[in-house]
């Protein structure tokens, strides 16, 4: 049986999942995009693992948006996305970027690809930089 780790940013919050992940979804729909502010969220399920907090567990707030079944669980010191319960009991989401450590399953598709960011396109032709660049500089040279 796996056992996964995770916590918020400041660490207040941390959890454990206990068992397998069914499905690992990269959703672009426009309230991922909006919740993550990212191109997608990129978010674990099952229907049989079991959700433990282990610390912080006062600190997790709920949202769910009105007349939807969105629904996002966060830490209210840092903002960090967390599990939540779903579907009425039936489904655990987890954010995959909460977790602490590797993962064994790869994403098994992008999801409202519809809705994609128009910027979200081809992003592996870009440079990637290992740390954050230099800022540029703002002055003119005469």
């Amino acid at each position: 049986m796996n056992i996964q780790k995770g916590s918020c940013l400041c660490g207040r919050v941390t959890f454990e999942v206990v068992g397998d992940f069914d499905n690992f979804y990269l959703c672009h729909c426009s309230r991922c995009r909006k919740d993550t502010g990212s191109a997608h969220a990129a978010n674990l399920f099952s229907s049989t693992a079991k959700l433990k907090w282990l610390s912080g567990a006062d600190s997790v707030s709920n949202f769910t948006l009105e007349n939807t079944q969105h629904s996002k669980s966060f830490c209210s010191a840092c903002g960090s996305a967390l599990p939540n319960i779903q579907m009425d009991g039936k489904q655990l989401m987890v954010p995959a970027g909460s977790l602490d450590s590797d993962l064994s399953i790869q994403p098994t598709a992008h999801i409202f690809i519809s809705n994609k960011a128009n910027w979200d396109m081809n992003l592996e032709k870009y440079p990637m930089i290992e740390n954050l660049p230099a800022p540029a500089s703002t002055e003119s040279n005469p």
